[in-house]
């Protein structure tokens, strides 16, 4: 089977592939490498993925219809997964209409090609970010209309145009819905990334509200496992991959000073208003579908984390993680 794969370069997308390419499929990743983080951490997921034989790269952006529709026309795919996405909560605030750009029109350039080309299987990496305001454990069966981020807005704009292509054309669409991941060679502006680099190079760590603020952990190797799995589902269907046990940020910080033998400063900072203050995933619905569940505890995924971080530090040190 061959899998086009959006976004293949990013963290995410990283480990789909990788996972993918160890089971035997064919992969075609997609990725336009912008700047939105340090280029380097993509550059360096890439090179491992063109290690493997069943591995092709195009250089595009899903915002691009044309470029994307030549990778269409030589290809034939299975599936699409697309993990193409602008991400983070806050610099959602200063520039909407990237994300909208590439969250939704980039989701509806797939989905409109698919249905050109026959592709009939369609999976979604989508957000936590849209329970904003409902009761926890978030169920998939929450209403999720009221978006507090133009990040969200986004996202839940490109689910309901994946149910629109499943009705009108018999597209079978996962909707993926991911709580805090975080891994070896990660986005550097989430949390995990940020602690772990700052305090390895004794700088203080900024942190958004108290530390009492909770998030329901996911390591990267379990997402990408669920990802795959659910290539298998039919019909449309939302599904949450999420740790199942929230956090606070305050017991990440002190895991990382614990494994590290360093002391962390903790900088405190205003809460941001478009952050939820607390993530938890009821993934009952992903046990019953797809037979998934998180193997990884925080604890363990923190220390792989943090080896990732000490064998690669003689370039991830000058990182910039602004």
């Amino acid at each position: 089977m061959r899998i086009l794969v959006t976004g293949c370069a990013g963290f995410i997308g990283w480990k789909v592939c990788e996972l993918l390419l160890s089971r035997g499929y064919e992969v075609v990743g997609v990725d336009n490498l912008n700047d939105y983080y340090d280029v380097r951490l993509k550059e360096w997921r890439l090179r491992r993925l063109l290690d493997f034989g069943g591995f092709s790269f195009h250089r595009l952006d899903v915002e691009d219809y044309e470029a994307l529709k030549e990778v269409f026309r030589k290809h034939e795919f299975a599936a699409v997964i697309n993990e193409a996405a602008r991400a983070g909560v806050r610099y959602s605030l200063k520039d909407p209409w990237v994300y909208m750009r590439t969250n939704a029109y980039g989701t509806l350039n797939l989905l409109e090609l698919m249905k050109d080309y026959g592709v009939r299987k369609f999976i979604l990496a989508s957000t936590s970010s849209l329970y904003a305001g409902q009761p926890m454990p978030f169920r998939e069966d929450l209403p999720v209309n009221t978006p507090i981020s133009p990040y969200a807005a986004s996202k839940k704009a490109a689910e309901v145009t994946s149910y629109t292509y499943h009705h009108l054309y018999g597209i079978d669409v996962t909707v993926l819905r991911y709580f805090t991941v975080y891994g070896p060679a990660g986005r550097p502006d989430m949390s995990v990334f940020r602690f772990i680099y700052w305090t390895l190079k004794g700088e203080p760590l900024e942190v958004f509200g108290d530390g009492t603020q909770s998030r329901d952990f996911t390591y990267v190797d379990d997402i990408a496992e669920g990802t795959v799995r659910s290539l298998d589902l039919t019909g449309y269907e939302i599904i949450n991959l999420g740790g199942n046990r929230p956090h606070r940020i305050g017991e990440i910080i002190d895991m990382v000073g614990r494994f590290s033998g360093k002391r962390p400063q903790v900088v405190n900072r205003e809460f941001h208003r478009a952050d939820l203050r607390s993530t938890w995933a009821d993934i009952e619905k992903a046990k019953r579908l797809i037979g998934w569940e998180p193997k990884v505890s925080l604890e363990e995924g923190i220390k792989r984390t943090l080896e990732w971080f000490e064998e690669n530090w003689d370039w991830v040190r000058d990182l910039d993680i602004r």
